[in-house]
């Protein structure tokens, strides 16, 4: 049995109701200070190792916790949002959220969701790399880190989204990547019904369908627009013969509008993509979005020209016309964070060198290495809180003003290494060899910061 610090025992037990059994969730605190502490590879084996258990004849019950244990990742997930916005969030400030696939590149026949998809980060306009592996859709809190000084995105509930071959195979109805975003979307409605959702996508959820559906829940989408879309103006008052008209007259496109000399451009400042100010212009209005078939969207529409001409110039929608357009600007621009945190997770918590074929154990383990990216943040924040000003690592050759999450999870793990007795150590052995202290300080450097 682990004895833990107490601060990672305040985090810890929010989550033990969501486990049915004392044994699973002793079992579940194992692997995730293992998940933790592991460099490498982030499988069952090695965090068995690194726990001390390598002669444990009873490793198969560990693999059981996530492939065979009854435990739901969503309750977790519910948990985590809750413990996210308490300690970040003020209670008067939105929720807001980015939305965003990802593939897991994963391998071998034994794998059943596992699908051909087009590699983001490999393929270019001009280059279009395949690979195989897992769809994931991730939801992630957008907010400010004091600490860090910027803004970060901490993954909260993650889904698989299997190809549209996965379901012919099983005969069952195909689930698109939209229709499965607009369950979570509804889902996180349901479990905030009272504060006011923000949720931030890119282009591909700039479908009509789904926005009209995120809309009736009562959250606002911010995602981006074509240059070329259908907008009108709104429907005039129904005269009482016929049908009601739907919209009203034909508007100039967007691209119309940025080759216009009459638009009129507003120059404002805005927090970029860097974490700098950038003077930009932009231009804005309310339009109702229309095709055919399709119910009227009515929205905000931005768009944001660079004077200098370093960016290309970009056009958003919001489903909220009363937002304003800096507001629409600001929360969009958070939204590369989630990249951010995708490499950050790969890099640092082993994402994709998990190495499961059960079905279950799959649909479980992204998610919870995802999950652990935002638990390790709330960790940190509260180790952090006694050090008012933290020092990330530093060397003569690279100096770090600000610490980011490899530095974060170096602290946990080094409060953990620290803190005795974390792990279960005899006070009986006889031979004790002392390590001077500078080696020691090393090694344990080298461990915290270890990939």
């Amino acid at each position: 049995m682990l004895n833990l610090p107490p601060a990672m025992i305040n985090l810890l037990e929010p989550f033990a109701p969501c486990f049915r059994g004392t044994t699973t969730w002793q079992k579940a605190q194992v692997l995730l200070v293992g998940a933790i502490l592991t460099p490498g590879k982030r499988v069952v084996t090695e965090m068995l190792r690194v726990m001390g258990l390598s002669k444990s004849r009873q490793f198969a019950q560990y693999h059981q916790v996530l492939n065979r244990a009854l435990w739901s990742p969503l309750a977790l997930a519910q948990v985590l949002l809750r413990l996210l916005v308490t300690t970040f969030v003020p209670a008067e400030q939105p929720l807001v959220f980015g939305i965003d696939p990802t593939i897991e590149r994963r391998w071998g026949h034994k794998i059943a969701a596992r699908g051909i998809y087009r590699d983001a980060v490999r393929s270019s306009d001009s280059h279009f790399v395949k690979t195989s592996g897992l769809r994931w859709i991730s939801l992630m809190l957008l907010t400010p880190i004091g600490w860090a000084q910027r803004v970060w995105a901490l993954p909260v509930m993650t889904v698989l989204s299997p190809s549209e071959r996965y379901y012919q195979q099983r005969g069952r109805q195909a689930q698109t990547l939209l229709e499965r975003s607009l369950q979570m979307v509804k889902l996180l409605r349901r479990w905030w019904p009272q504060r006011a959702l923000v949720v931030v996508g890119d282009n591909a959820f700039a479908a009509l369908d789904f926005l009209d559906g995120v809309r009736q829940a009562g959250v606002t989408f911010i995602a981006r627009l074509r240059l070329d879309a259908a907008l009108y103006e709104p429907a005039p008052p129904y005269s009482g013969k016929g049908r009601p008209r739907k919209k009203g007259q034909r508007l100039p496109t967007l691209a119309t509008l940025l080759s216009d000399p009459a638009t009129d451009w507003q120059p404002v400042t805005v927090p970029w993509y860097d974490g700098q100010q950038r003077d930009m212009e932009i231009c804005s209005d309310t339009a109702i979005w229309f095709h055919n078939g399709k119910a009227p969207l009515p929205i905000r529409w931005v768009l944001i020209c660079d004077p200098q001409g370093t960016y290309a110039p970009l056009a958003l929608l919001c489903t909220d016309p009363k937002q304003s357009a800096l507001n629409v600007v600001g929360w969009f621009v958070q939204r590369w964070q989630l990249e951010v945190t995708f490499e950050e997770a790969r890099r640092h918590l082993g994402m994709e060198t998990q190495r499961q074929w059960s079905d279950k154990a799959i649909a479980r383990t992204t998610p919870l290495l995802l999950g652990l990216f935002s638990w390790v943040t709330l960790l940190a924040h509260a180790l952090y809180s006694s050090h008012p000003t933290p020092v990330p690592r530093q060397a003569a050759w690279y100096c770090k003003s600000l610490p980011t999450f490899s530095d974060a999870l170096a602290l946990v793990r080094q409060h953990l290494w620290s803190a005795y007795p974390t792990f279960r150590i005899s006070r009986d052995e006889p031979d004790v060899r002392k390590i001077p202290k500078p080696l020691f300080d090393t090694l344990i450097s080298t461990l915290c910061y270890a990939a």
